[in-house]
């Protein structure tokens, strides 16, 4: 594993005690939230803005440091996997996040139909359904038939 104040460095960012403690953030707890992470880098450096851990993330993002997912109707998802085409698989109920890896050849993983003359190099997919332990706490279907009135 890389030091992360050699990342910070390579990446051309400041070396500071909250990037190391965020950028330790997002590799702790991938997928986790910008106010996630706020909450987990308060608990070990003691005091941190929120915007400070929104803007780090937006340094961090553009110079490839991490990754942001934003799932439609979600808030943005950061992740320290980075460099690759994978996509996500995403709970509609409890919103838990796994990375999958892609399905199909390389980068990016699928061929549009057409390419409108872009040079693609990402294809971004998400999967949504239900996970384990949400599916298991949903109600079972009822097969009972309601009975309908009888027409007088």
């Amino acid at each position: 594993m890389i030091d992360t104040t050699q990342q910070l460095r390579d990446a051309g960012v400041q070396v500071t005690a909250q990037r190391i403690a965020i950028l330790r953030a997002v590799a702790e707890r991938p997928h986790a939230t910008a106010d996630e992470l706020h909450e987990d880098v308060k608990a070990v450096i003691g005091s941190i803005s929120r915007q400070a851990v929104y803007d780090t993330l937006g340094v961090f993002a553009a110079k490839g440091l991490v990754r942001r997912i934003q799932p439609s109707g979600r808030a943005a998802r950061f992740e320290d996997r980075v460099g690759d085409n994978h996509h996500h698989l995403i709970c509609r109920e409890c919103g838990d996040t796994f990375d999958v890896d892609c399905a199909v050849g390389d980068v990016p993983c699928l061929t549009a139909a057409e390419d409108h003359g872009f040079t693609i190099d990402e294809a971004e997919v998400i999967y949504w359904g239900h996970c384990p332990g949400c599916r298991d706490r949903r109600p079972a279907p009822s097969s009972e038939k309601i009975p309908h009135k009888e027409q007088q």
